[in-house]
């Protein structure tokens, strides 16, 4: 048994005594758990990151059990270890055969994407943890929802601050600045890409070079060819990980300078990325998800105390480093005895979640705390009943611990889709540390270093 399922069995034990001692659960009388499936890549290349999701879910179950559960009934999660995305339909008959009728997941675009579909087919309904393809939603699948960002949000985000907050930076105007947009030839990325181009356009940004790369053989001196010959101001990256730290060192081993570089999740917003390449990723910017450590006033009173909650239980758990540390942990992929500690605007008294931890409570919380509530109070925990909640739900931007809000879209290109989902934008501004500087309800800090020092 690993160590998040051993707490996490002795949390359901802990909780179990404590609501026997209040009188809530009476042995023999206790009431129906109410099954939630949880799909995610725990034992794969992705089981780092895909971990701190479901921890953040996990956190979310247990809150809402301690206050009571839903309409009495306590969540219980039936977890699973979702690899490929071949095994989803499997997976989610079994759920659907003990009794789920809603399953939480998947972290992964790829596997998100199959595992919506298999849960449609099975007649379940999916709610998205982290994914941000825009394939996931917008597929005419009325029981798949996302509440966070997706990739037209990310990469609009990235084009709209390169016209709006680094064209004046840089002496321009946006109708002149010079935009390269480079992206990872999958799914995610030209979503994220495609969404980026999108805003240019409308922004009168000028796009002198779309370019993507293959994630197997990426060619870097290519690619940094044709970056040099077009002579880019601001290039937006959409990558993974690993390729996006080499596209940063290519850049360097290439002498290429732009004024500056913006990732478009995910690389540049990892520990990895700045843990790795050090003094190379200072100066460099995020489009993301948020992570701990914004602006804390943008959260209403009950998403702040959610907040507060969840920083509690992460750091018992070990998902985060203890609360007298500034810092977050990685050790993303690196084994055991390597870690980086990043820096960043931690809220006060507190050791944040992870963007991932926090993207994955945000989701649960809003799933557990107002649409299986408002589908208890239609007598409806059905299937049926918690999408037609979740499509009523309609909460101000601040509602949730991230800083979002909800209202899921009803226009078929997007059907599912959060419409007040939240991205941000931070800057790594020292070695390992990094600072949210846009939107301005989100900053910590002001924008520097443009154009990109190396």
């Amino acid at each position: 048994m690993t160590a998040t399922r051993l707490r996490a069995l002795l949390a359901g034990t802990l909780l179990a005594v404590t609501l026997i001692a209040a009188g809530q659960l009476i042995p023999g009388s206790s009431p129906e758990p109410m099954l939630v499936g949880a799909v995610f890549p725990l034992s794969g290349s992705a089981g780092p990151l895909a971990r701190q999701e479901e921890l953040g879910v996990r956190i979310a179950a247990d809150l809402v059990n301690a206050d009571g559960g839903i309409d009495g009934r306590p969540v219980a999660l039936d977890v699973r270890d979702l690899e490929r995305g071949e095994d989803a339909p499997a997976v989610m008959a079994a759920l659907r055969a003990e009794g789920a009728q809603v399953v939480i997941g998947a972290y992964a675009s790829d596997l998100s994407i199959a595992a919506s579909a298999a849960a449609a087919d099975a007649g379940l309904v999916y709610w998205e943890a982290g994914a941000v393809a825009d394939q996931l939603t917008g597929r005419g699948l009325p029981m798949v929802f996302r509440v966070g960002a997706s990739g037209t949000n990310l990469g609009s985000n990235s084009a709209r601050f390169a016209a709006s907050q680094l064209a004046p930076r840089l002496g321009k105007q946006a109708t002149s600045l010079r935009l390269a947009i480079v992206a990872a030839n999958d799914d995610y990325a030209r979503s994220v890409a495609d969404a980026a181009a999108r805003e240019a356009n409308a922004s009168g940004v000028p796009i002198i070079l779309r370019a993507t790369y293959d994630l197997s053989l990426p060619r870097w001196p290519q690619l940094m060819g044709r970056l040099a010959v077009a002579h880019p101001e601001v290039i937006i990256l959409a990558s993974h990980i690993p390729d996006g730290i080499s596209f940063r060192r290519a850049m360097l081993a290439a002498k290429l300078k732009v004024g500056a570089l913006i990732g478009s999740t995910m690389a540049e917003c990892s520990p990895d990325f700045a843990g790795d390449l050090g003094p190379d990723a200072v100066g460099i910017f995020a489009s993301d998800r948020p992570t701990a450590g914004f602006q804390s006033g943008v959260l209403r009173s009950e998403a702040r105390h959610a907040f507060e909650r969840l920083a509690v239980a992460w750091a018992s758990a070990g998902g985060a480093t203890p609360a007298s540390s500034p810092g977050l942990t990685s050790d993303y992929g690196r084994g055991q005895d390597a870690e980086y500690v990043i820096h960043g605007p931690m809220l006060p008294a507190t050791a944040g979640p992870t963007e991932e931890g926090l993207s994955g409570f945000s989701a649960a919380w809003a799933l557990f705390r107002q649409v299986l509530p408002a589908a208890a109070d239609r007598g409806a925990l059905d299937a049926a009943g918690i999408s037609n909640a979740a499509r009523h739900i309609d909460l101000p931007v601040g509602s949730l611990p991230n800083g979002a809000g909800i209202r899921f879209s009803t226009d078929p290109a997007t059907l599912g889709q959060n419409q007040r989902a939240t991205a941000v934008i931070w800057q790594w501004q020292a070695v390992r540390s990094y600072t949210f500087v846009w939107p301005p309800t989100y900053a910590t800090g002001r924008i520097a270093m443009v154009p990109l020092p190396r």
